[in-house]
């Protein structure tokens, strides 16, 4: 983790000082419906608890969110590929990686068919949030504030994905 402070991370942690207790006061259901829809992997809340960690079923089935630098995907570097912690979907190269200084794993684009986003409203604003095509587990958000060539910041949760590293040619 960097010592410096950058201009981002004010905003970032200004907006969440303002944004969490706003939510906590007003906030929205206890438990986040799932996205809705069929999906190709599908268990019952029981069984995704039996399949999951507490902290994976939290943020894939809950839509919860893991606490900033505390996933060791921040630091990962190797390449390789990122799935989904739910159903093992492939969703992020490690080509499209960037530092976003967040505290979550960002990157600037996902793999061809592999998420799908809706419209998140919660913490009184309006999101992108970004689930996995294949079972509907909550990943994270994408933002229009990232590198280029897309513009775009996938902010994903770490405990929402695995990481497997390439093949050593």
């Amino acid at each position: 983790m960097s010592n410096t402070f950058s201009r981002r991370d004010a905003l970032v942690l200004g907006g969440m000082a303002i944004a969490l207790p706003l939510a906590w006061k007003f906030g929205g259901p206890a438990v986040a419906a799932p996205v809705p829809g069929k999906f190709e992997v599908s268990f019952t809340p029981a069984q995704w608890k039996a399949r999951l960690s507490p902290a994976a079923f939290d943020v894939l089935r809950q839509e919860g969110t893991e606490r900033p630098f505390s996933s060791p995907l921040n630091d990962e570097h190797r390449p390789g590929t990122f799935k989904c912690a739910g159903c093992a979907l492939p969703v992020f190269s490690s080509t499209t990686k960037f530092d976003s200084h967040t505290g979550w794993p960002s990157f600037y684009q996902p793999l061809p068919n592999a998420v799908a986003t809706t419209s998140d409203s919660s913490l009184m604003m309006e999101r992108t949030e970004v689930h996995c095509r294949r079972c509907g587990g909550h990943l994270g958000h994408v933002f229009d504030d990232g590198p280029k060539p897309t513009g775009l910041r996938y902010c994903m949760n770490g405990v929402a994905m695995t990481f497997t590293a390439a093949a050593k040619a």
